[in-house]
């Protein structure tokens, strides 16, 4: 769970980043692709071409595609018509995706798993819920296809690691995770982006290089590193974190406003819901033992 948390912790920090240094400034499309660039120039001089299993190699393709591509895509636009809080809030239903995609790719429903993810969410809402105004509906869709394509692609990286049990160490084929996203993201940017949007401060490149290097080429290799350490539920409930993390980093450093006690109480509902969770996975556990 250590390389969930200190992802949490990571991705915390790129809500702000965006909203105050990119968004609006630096043409969206272009800040995906450098991200994406950044991350896969880390990953693929160890990378392995050959004497992988091919719906493995493939699986990954289109996990990138979708969890990088099409999610930070719409992630980066909906930021044009929403604020970061705003952005948090419409996020929390992420785990009630996770739960349900891997539930169907098992052919299994497991009802403690959804039940902790909808608490989770509860938390979140707590947490984040105000008066929307504005364009918001418009932002609200693009994150739902963002939560969306997000869970598919961590569910699918997770189940293809449990399935394929290769010799290589996940460093050397992670690079394919990438290639995936760069399949959308140099469209992207070569159809729709505005070259003269481009970063230009050294302040705008530095957040660029940051989030390249951490919160996407380390950020998403230990997610996918830890999604198989956890059980399905617990990766659900652990989407959630964000959010308040989120908030504590817009409050500490921005020193924007927050509702503490809302924090505390939602914080509080997140964490009930992982002890949910667990008694839920020994519940099914000692059924499926009787039965």
């Amino acid at each position: 769970m250590r390389y969930l948390l200190i992802v949490t912790v990571l991705w915390a920090f790129s809500f702000s980043l965006i909203g105050e240094y990119l968004a609006g400034r630096v043409d969206s499309d272009f800040a995906v692709l450098a991200r994406v660039a950044i991350a896969a120039a880390v990953f693929l001089p160890f990378t392995v071409w050959r004497g992988l299993p091919n719906r493995l190699v493939a699986g990954f393709w289109l996990a990138g595609a979708l969890q990088f591509g099409v999610t930070y895509l719409c992630l980066y636009r909906s930021f044009q018509v929403l604020t970061v809080p705003e952005v948090l809030l419409f996020t929390v239903l992420t785990p009630i995706y996770v739960t349900l995609l891997d539930d169907l790719l098992a052919r299994r429903f497991s009802p403690w798993s959804l039940l902790a993810a909808l608490v989770a969410v509860g938390g979140g809402v707590i947490i984040r819920f105000d008066t929307l105004e504005g364009e918001y509906l418009i932002g609200f869709l693009l994150l739902q296809l963002a939560n969306v394509t997000f869970a598919a692609g961590q569910v699918m990286c997770r189940r293809l690691l449990l399935s394929y049990r290769v010799e290589q160490p996940l460093y050397r084929f992670f690079g394919h995770f990438f290639l995936g996203a760069m399949l959308l993201a140099l469209p992207s940017f070569l159809l729709f982006g505005n070259p003269d949007k481009l970063p230009q401060t050294a302040v705008q490149w530095g957040v660029l290089v940051w989030m390249g290097l951490f919160a996407t080429a380390l950020g998403m290799f230990w997610w996918v590193k830890g999604s198989v350490k956890v059980d399905a539920g617990t990766l659900a409930i652990l989407n959630e974190l964000h959010v308040p993390a989120g908030l504590v980093v817009n409050l500490l450093i921005w020193n924007r406003d927050a509702d503490l006690p809302r924090l505390a109480a939602g914080g509080v509902v997140i964490l009930a819901s992982l002890l949910l969770n667990r008694v839920g996975r020994k519940r099914e556990g000692v059924s499926q033992a009787a039965g």
